[in-house]
């Protein structure tokens, strides 16, 4: 593509940045995003729940091969939907050497999301992963393509794989992906491979390849990534510490403040100049939904912001009713709480969390959750004593941790966020019919600043109210300083 969107919608959470949401900023002439982040797991629980609008079941009819789509469906769908007490369906935790079942379902899951937010408009539209989250990568990469996705992101690491793997998926060939393995010596490779002819079937028509953005927080990753990357890197997302999800750690030593979140300094923030030295195009995001920020990413020499939180709050993001309504009556009575947990995440990652009652936000029910670990994707694989790759979770019991060699301390104050980020787009796991899986909410340090976009007595703002604001501020003819202070706000 000639051109570049100026706004990039984030992918976020598990199901809150979901084909509905991608699909009306795309219609708008941003880019949508979908998240790629659990997609397997996404599908099988709309089908579980009966599919009762129809939207995957007509994605499914779209599939190259309908043989699979039909095994599929056969297998998870349920009409009229499992009852509010039952359990969803176990799927199977991602491993080095998953089952080709898997594989497949992780393929459709993620053309089933692509095709619906592609589906009644030509703009272009992206799929967002994360690095961290390797063993699904190769099977949903293939499938957005299928669905024909136009832009691949990618952060929490460093992908430096995933470019080659486009070039090779363009032609149906095979493609190979190097885990990580803690423990593991430097000729010690453990590669994750995917053969598209024996999972879905011989190959059709090349497929478009997606351009490839990786979500970065330094200058140094950026040159990293363009001199060694295995394909064309294609630009860049510079995501600063204000941004929700996953932030980069600090660097240097890491220390805490005084209400216990991380200290970020000088040295975290991106020299735009080196950035701009490398001739590929960026998007600046972290606080980027504020007024004037589109003006000053273009005057910056950016192409463009991406969006995360503003869009997450919007009426068609796939983020639970009730806790989207509760965080909007926070930001109209000012008492929002935004927290960057150092423990939180399993990665190991600083977390930005929403402070909220009834998630694992809040410590009385983070402390009553049972410790099990039945989803698996943040799970850190290991070399074993005997030679093979095992996983651990530092959010599973404590004794199992430390019997696979995890350090005590590793677990305190962990978060399942996996179950609790699907919980949060509405479809909690239920255990023996009584315990209902609790959510938790990340959202970035401007969720005050969403108030910008609702209309005087209104309890929700849309997508289109985002793009239009943004895009109007950013179309002004006076100096962002001006600008910022005719909306009284910085």
């Amino acid at each position: 593509m000639s051109e570049h969107p100026r706004i990039i919608q984030g992918g976020m959470g598990v199901g809150i940045s979901d084909w509905r949401l991608a699909r009306t900023v795309s219609e708008l002439g941003a880019l949508g995003v979908v998240s790629g982040t659990a997609l397997d797991q996404i599908l099988a629980r709309r089908l579980q729940l009966g599919d009762p609008e129809g939207h995957v079941r007509r994605a499914l009819d779209h599939f190259p091969v309908p043989q699979l789509a039909e095994r599929i469906w056969d297998t998870f769908y349920i009409a009229g939907g499992k009852g509010p007490r039952a359990a969803f369906r176990s799927l199977p935790m991602p491993s080095p050497e998953p089952s080709s079942e898997w594989q497949a379902l992780c393929v459709v899951a993620n053309f089933v999301e692509v095709f619906l937010a592609r589906e009644g408009h030509s703009n272009p539209v992206g799929i967002n992963y994360l690095e961290k989250i390797q063993t699904p990568h190769l099977p949903s990469i293939y499938g957005a393509m299928l669905a024909g996705v136009h832009y691949v992101l990618m952060g929490a690491g460093i992908p430096l794989k995933i470019p080659g793997v486009l070039d090779l998926f363009v032609d149906h060939q095979p493609a190979s992906y190097p885990l990580s393995v803690t423990g593991a010596g430097t000729d010690d490779a453990t590669l994750l491979s995917f053969d598209p002819g024996a999972v879905v079937g011989p190959a059709g028509p090349a497929l478009a390849r997606p351009q490839f953005l990786a979500i970065i927080a330094s200058d140094v990753l950026a040159l990293t990534l363009k001199r060694r990357a295995s394909g064309r890197v294609n630009g860049f997302i510079v995501e600063g510490p204000t941004a929700g999800g996953h932030n980069a750690p600090p660097r240097g030593t890491f220390q805490l403040n005084d209400n216990g979140e991380p200290v970020y300094g000088a040295r975290d923030a991106v020299n735009l100049d080196k950035l701009k030295a490398l001739g590929l195009p960026f998007w600046l995001a972290g606080g980027s939904g504020a007024p004037g920020r589109l003006k000053e990413a273009l005057e910056l020499g950016a192409v463009g912001i991406q969006v995360g939180t503003a869009f997450a709050m919007c009426a068609e993001s796939g983020l639970r009713a009730d806790y989207k309504q509760a965080l909007l009556d926070q930001v109209r009575t000012q008492t929002t709480e935004i927290f960057t947990s150092p423990t939180a995440s399993p990665t190991g990652f600083p977390f930005k969390v929403a402070r909220l009652p009834e998630t694992l936000s809040a410590d009385n029910v983070l402390g009553a959750r049972p410790r099990i670990c039945d989803l698996g994707y943040l799970r850190e694989a290991y070399r074993a004593a005997d030679g093979t790759v095992a996983f651990r979770c530092p959010s599973e019991p404590v004794n199992v941790f430390e019997s696979k060699g995890g350090q005590p301390g590793d677990t305190e104050g962990r978060a399942c966020i996996c179950n609790a980020l699907i919980a949060t787009a509405d479809m909690p796991q239920v255990r023996a019919g009584r315990y209902v899986e609790p959510g938790i909410v990340t959202m970035g340090d401007d969720l005050p600043g969403v108030a910008r976009f609702l209309a005087p007595g209104a309890t929700a703002y849309t997508a289109a109210d985002v793009v239009a604001t943004l895009t109007l501020e950013a179309a002004d003819t006076r100096s962002t300083a001006d600008l910022l202070a005719a909306r009284g706000t910085a």
